[in-house]
């Protein structure tokens, strides 16, 4: 049969070990204090029992077995609690307040001691069992003394006791399972409202959220852990979402002018016109930009639905600052451009080198590629002000006008003065990507002016937060 979930739930099974735990120890205290309580009654008994012997032998001591007697007498027959028997040497009653011993096989001469019950008539004639404790000595004239004291209400005393430290148990182990329901119900309930989070999510609703309670407890923690992860897988398949639809309508375009110059190049060879390796080598090159276009959208819809670059390490960025100088000064050189670079030693940051390196490329490729002839170019490498680093790249270009600045940076925008040039305007796109998913900023300003037909230029800076 299988048991109701409450009871099968880890709290109520640890509840249930812990009050397993505390019978265990209330038992052990409740048998401590029995025979602590008990073993003291006995000895407050024991002690006034023997300083009555005591008095009696010091009464034989003086007057004789006739001076015992008559204290014995006068004693039972007063208010004290004690029971008294002496005995001749025959073992003969001679007086007090019981009639035989109850120890059956004294044999002196040193102290007997002895529990017993002692059987009294109440008042309605029913004979009642007392509990009772005494000794027996032997006195130097060979007679036997006998005192006793009824103890019973010692011992109903520490049985109270006993029965009290009972009830409190009882009661705490009602208590215990009743807190512990409660508390099962309490945690099954949180626990449930997570459950129910899971099994939705595995249902496909990534929507689904666990409620917070704001205790900061360990379920808010959990319950916050499980809301950032669900938050990141959202954003995750949001973003593969969002990347195939982007490729999808992005890439429909270069295919379409691949496949318009493919067909033109098969109807120009099917009329005998035109050069096949020709229109082979274009079909090639449009290719080659689909599937740079491709890479570069794939980069960057990772970048974004992932909120932050992966991979991250701390790194010299001068060091690739210069990798990245001595790249491009042969291309400046190729083209009949100034290329400068001015770099600080030791600049560290805390990134993706490879996609920085990306970044950072995607800026000098096009400061080279919209620069004229005989202008410049400047890569620059520094700490900012505010300790932010700053890869920044200058050039002589026709520059972007200030309106045209925060749209130049969305995807596939492209300028006026731009389009005779290859590319399909993402550079700028990749270089937003890497800035924010490294916590960082693009900016983009005029160059140096316009100075002798170059001019007014753009000045591209990729900055970094600095490294905590």
């Amino acid at each position: 049969m299988r048991l109701p979930r409450l009871i099968r739930s880890t709290p109520f099974r640890l509840t249930l070990l812990f009050l397993a735990l505390f019978a265990a120890a209330a038992s052990a205290f409740l048998g401590y204090i029995y025979i602590a309580t008990a073993g003291e009654v006995n000895r407050r008994a024991d002690a006034e029992i023997t300083r009555e012997m005591e008095s009696l032998e010091a009464a034989y001591r003086v007057g004789g077995v006739n001076a015992l007697n008559q204290t014995i007498v006068e004693r039972a027959t007063g208010e004290r609690p004690f029971l008294y028997l002496l005995l001749d040497k025959d073992g003969k009653r001679i007086s007090g307040s019981i009639e035989e011993s109850p120890i059956d096989d004294f044999t002196g001469p040193g102290p007997t001691w002895e529990t017993f019950k002692l059987t009294e008539t109440d008042i309605d004639g029913a004979e009642v069992k007392r509990a009772a404790r005494g000794v027996q000595e032997r006195l130097s004239g060979g007679e036997a003394l006998f005192v006793g004291a009824d103890v019973q209400e010692s011992e109903g005393y520490v049985m109270k006791i006993v029965r009290a430290l009972r009830g409190a148990g009882a009661l705490v182990i009602i208590l215990g399972l009743a807190g512990g329901v409660l508390i099962s119900r309490n945690v099954s309930r949180s626990m449930q409202g997570l459950v129910d989070v899971v099994n939705a999510v595995r249902a496909g609703d990534l929507h689904a959220r666990a409620r917070v309670r704001g205790t900061r407890d360990e379920y808010d923690e959990l319950a916050e852990g499980l809301n950032d992860m669900l938050d990141r897988i959202e954003r995750l398949m949001g973003g593969l979402r969002h990347a195939g639809d982007a490729i999808a309508h992005d890439l429909r375009s270069p295919l379409t002018r691949l496949r318009a110059r493919m067909e033109v190049a098969l109807i120009d060879a099917e009329n005998g016109k035109g050069d096949p390796v020709a229109a082979l080598e274009t079909a090639l090159m449009d290719a080659d930009g689909v599937l740079k276009t491709f890479n570069a959208v794939l980069a960057i819809a990772r970048l974004q639905a992932a909120g932050e670059a992966p991979n991250q390490t701390v790194f010299d960025a001068s060091e690739l600052a210069s990798d990245m100088a001595e790249l491009y000064e042969a291309g400046c050189e190729d083209k009949g451009l100034d290329f400068k670079a001015e770099i600080v030693p030791a600049l560290g940051v805390r990134g993706n080198r490879e996609f920085i390196a990306q970044a950072l490329a995607n800026i000098l490729d096009n400061a080279i590629k919209y620069t004229p002839e005989g202008g410049a170019v400047m890569l620059r490498a520094r700490r900012t002000s505010s300790s932010e680093l700053e890869f920044s790249v200058t050039d002589t270009g026709p520059g972007v006008p200030e309106a045209d600045r925060a749209r130049v940076v969305q995807r596939f925008v492209r300028l006026e003065n731009s389009r005779s040039e290859p590319g399909a305007g993402l550079g700028l796109s990749l270089v937003q990507a890497v800035a924010a998913s490294h916590g960082g900023r693009l900016e983009l300003a005029e160059g140096p002016g316009e100075y002798g037909g170059f001019g007014p230029g753009l000045r591209v800076a990729l900055l970094l937060p600095r490294v905590e």
